[in-house]
């Protein structure tokens, strides 16, 4: 990865840290992401729209498509941290270009795709379960990170990330 790359990432992670009110060395989970100079295998497409904090639509192939990210959830428009949770989204990806990898499922039954989005080696799904943006939830059977999701939210909650203290996810669900 290349020297201004690298520095886009750490820009886009130390900004996230900023809004959640903590810093990159209090992670205490195994990343998920490849390897460094590994980039992930998928489709590339130019992000044109933040919809919400897990909602993009991308540019790919000349169409404009509606993906949701998969193993996580975000407040809905008339809840808590909402506006948060989407700007967080947006500090990542707005206007990028990302690598979309798919799990098991192509599309939900709204006909959005269903991925796993990264911003170079950054998955960014994870990155919002991290940094308290969005919970962890299985939607089976597009389950390939959930038990890191899951650990990366505990640490997140443990740590009153970003919409944690709000209590938008204390409802007990791992499944919508």
């Amino acid at each position: 990865m290349s020297t201004i790359k690298r520095l886009s990432v750490l820009s886009i992670m130390l900004f996230a840290a900023a809004m959640s009110g903590c810093t990159l060395t209090d992670q205490q989970s195994q990343p998920i992401n490849p390897p460094t100079g590994n980039q992930p295998q998928g489709d590339q497409a130019r992000v044109v729209s933040i919809i919400d904090g897990d909602t993009i639509d991308v540019e790919l192939n000349g169409q404009t498509l509606r993906v949701r990210y998969i193993g996580v959830n975000t407040p809905e428009r008339d809840e808590a941290c909402y506006s948060e949770a989407r700007q967080a989204n947006s500090a990542f990806v707005r206007e990028k270009t990302v690598i979309l990898v798919r799990d098991t499922s192509d599309t939900d039954r709204y006909g959005r795709l269903l991925r796993y989005v990264y911003l170079d080696e950054v998955m960014v799904n994870e990155m919002l379960v991290s940094e308290g943006w969005a919970e962890s939830v299985e939607y089976p059977p597009d389950t390939g990170y959930a038990a890191q999701f899951r650990d990366l939210e505990q640490v997140a909650a443990r740590n009153n990330r970003g919409c944690h203290p709000t209590g938008i996810f204390n409802d007990g669900s791992t499944t919508r």
